[in-house]
This record gives structure tokens, C-alpha cells and sequence, in this order.
């Protein structure tokens, strides 16, 4: 778990940094790290759904993770009850300030959807990706922390830049980031059968796919609820703990 704490206040420390040098920032540069954000977000998903898909062993599977993690998300109003829970450190102010336009054009419930936007795109470059699934794994089977300290490092820069657009806010990914490698940890003491490379990959695919839409997003090319999606993570897990514990469904797979 050294890994996992050394992450986790490094994302903490780049968001301070970033935070603080956003107030700096002329509202021009700001947009120019949207944009950057967005384009380095979807670049990162396309990478990771083609690295992965050669080796995928259920070529179907990210397509049914996605289509049933989204009518359960939906289900659930994931997202909206992601964007109440950001817009809620808005609520000691009044209504005409939530109504008010700045200079800039921007009202102040923009800026809280910004930071819903920016927030769920941080948990999907921190948490989805190699390093930071098979980090915990490779921590809680070898005592190897080497995955998560360079994970660390590349986040310490990536949370830097997110917080320098989207402020302090970043931040609270950190606790995402440390609940979700904890319980990677966790679980790999007790489930380390099942915990094989198809499973990674099939997991990297649809992350790959999260990222990019939450690229899409900030870019403002198709407004896509991110949020909603996340469940479609789980369902590769359970379908790979179905096959093990029927034996591949009596040989039929």
C-alpha cells in the first residue's frame, strides 16, 4: 500500500500546484488547457482501446460492458448525482450569484459543471490504465511498489495540469484513486486466480473507451455522461468470475 499512499498524496500536491496557479492564469489560457486537456484525454483513450483490442478474448465484451453499465448508471442517475454533489459546495451562496454572468460570459453553475466535467475525467486518467490496475496488483502479490511510484510521478503532472484548468477541486480524485487501488489491493491477496491479463485487458479496453468520451466532453464535441458508463468497469470482472467458477460454462468457452 506504500504505492498507493505515494499516489495518492501526489495527486494532492499537483492539484495545491495547479490550483494555485490557476488564479494567475488569463481567462484565454485557460481555454488553451481545455482544449489541451481534452485532445490529451481522447488521444489517451484511443491509445488504450488499441493497444488493447488485438488481445482481447471476448471481442463483444466491452460493447455489453458499455450498453449494460450505461443502463445501470442511468438507472442510478450516476452522473447527475455526481454534478449535485460537486454543485454542493456552491450552495452557501446566494441565487443572484448563482445566477450572475462574470466577465467572461461563464456563470458560477458553469464552473461547478466545469468541475464535475474536469473531476470525472481525473478519475478516469488516474484510475483507469495499466499502471494503476496492475500496480496494486503486482504491490499485494510480489511487494513490487515500482508500477505505482512511476504512476505517481505521472500523475503528480497530470493532476498539476487539470487543477491548473479546473482548480482545487482535482483534488478530491485523490480519494477515488486511493479507495479504488485499495481495493484492487484487497482483492488481489484473495482473488489472485482471477486476476489474469484477459481480465486487465478486457477492463483497459472499456477505460479506454470512458477516457475518450470524457475527452469528447471537455472538447465540447458531444456532451456524453461519463459518470453513467462507469458501471460497464464491473461487468468484465464478473463475467470472468462467472467463466472461473463454471469452468468456462462446462467447456462451452
Amino acid at each position: 500500500m506504500i504505492g498507493t499512499i505515494a499516489n495518492t498524496i501526489a495527486i494532492i500536491v499537483g492539484s495545491a500546484v495547479g490550483g494555485t496557479v490557476r488564479h494567475g492564469l488569463k481567462e484565454k489560457y485557460q481555454n488553451v488547457l481545455f482544449v489541451a486537456m481534452g485532445l490529451a484525454a481522447t488521444g489517451l483513450g484511443i491509445n488504450a482501446v488499441v493497444q488493447n483490442m488485438p488481445n482481447s478474448t471476448y471481442p463483444v465484451l466491452f460493447i455489453a460492458s458499455l450498453a449494460i453499465g450505461g443502463v445501470i448508471g442511468t438507472g442510478l442517475d450516476l452522473d447527475g448525482r455526481f454534478n449535485r454533489l460537486v454543485n454542493s459546495r456552491k450552495k452557501g451562496k446566494d441565487d443572484d450569484e448563482l445566477a450572475a454572468i462574470d466577465d467572461g460570459g461563464a456563470t458560477v453553475s458553469s464552473e461547478s459543471s466545469d468541475l464535475g466535467r474536469g473531476l470525472s475525467t481525473a478519475i478516469m486518467l488516474f484510475c483507469i490504465g495499466t499502471l494503476s490496475i496492475l500496480g496494486p496488483v503486482n504491490s499485494a502479490l510480489y511487494g513490487d511498489e515500482t508500477f505505482l511510484f512511476t504512476n505517481a510521478m505521472l500523475d503528480l503532472v497530470t493532476s498539476m495540469v487539470l487543477a491548473s484548468t479546473f482548480g482545487y477541486g482535482i483534488a478530491i480524485a485523490a480519494a477515488v484513486l486511493f479507495c479504488w487501488q485499495g481495493s484492487i489491493y484487497l482483492l488481489a491477496s484473495y482473488l489472485s486466480p482471477l486476476l489474469s491479463g484477459g481480465l486487465m485487458c478486457e477492463i483497459s479496453i472499456v477505460g479506454g473507451f470512458l477516457i475518450f468520451a470524457s475527452g469528447l466532453s471537455i472538447l465540447k464535441i458531444k456532451e456524453i455522461s461519463t459518470m453513467n458508463l462507469l458501471p460497464g468497469l464491473f461487468i468484465p470482472p464478473i463475467w470472468f468470475a462467472l467463466v472461473y467458477a463454471t469452468g468456462g460454462f462446462g467447456g462451452l468457452l
